[in-house]
């Protein structure tokens, strides 16, 4: 793979609404915490980091979800998000959304592409 493209993990270790899978990722030159799930029947990555204040999401490894599993939720403060786009939906979170990455799916693999700056 070229470029910052990297292997995260098979397509089968994401369950629609389910845990999220942890990964490292370099963010302005600082190794940070990032996770990918499975919603909406696609991938979503985003840095684990809420964009009300710099604290990680789950409240025990991988588990993003609210109980419903329809959004992702920061477990101290409360502040939830659209699965699909990150965007802030609830919460203290106001219109700051979490940071997108570039995630792509093909044949059964889930790989890492970047982070979205756009």
């Amino acid at each position: 793979m070229a470029g910052e493209e990297r292997l995260i993990c098979a397509s089968a270790a994401l369950v629609e609404g389910g845990r999220a899978v942890r990964f490292q990722v370099d963010y302005f030159g600082e190794s940070a915490p990032a996770f990918v799930v499975r919603f909406g029947g696609r991938v979503h990555g985003y840095l684990n980091r809420c964009g009300h204040l710099p604290m990680e999401l789950d409240w025990r490894e991988g588990e993003v979800f609210d109980a419903d599993g329809r959004h992702l939720i920061c477990s101290t403060h409360g502040a939830t998000y659209a699965a699909d786009t990150g965007k802030c939906v609830g919460g203290p979170c106001g219109s700051s959304p979490l940071v997108s990455l570039r995630m792509e799916e093909r044949e059964g693999r889930v790989v890492f592409k970047g982070i979205d700056d756009g």
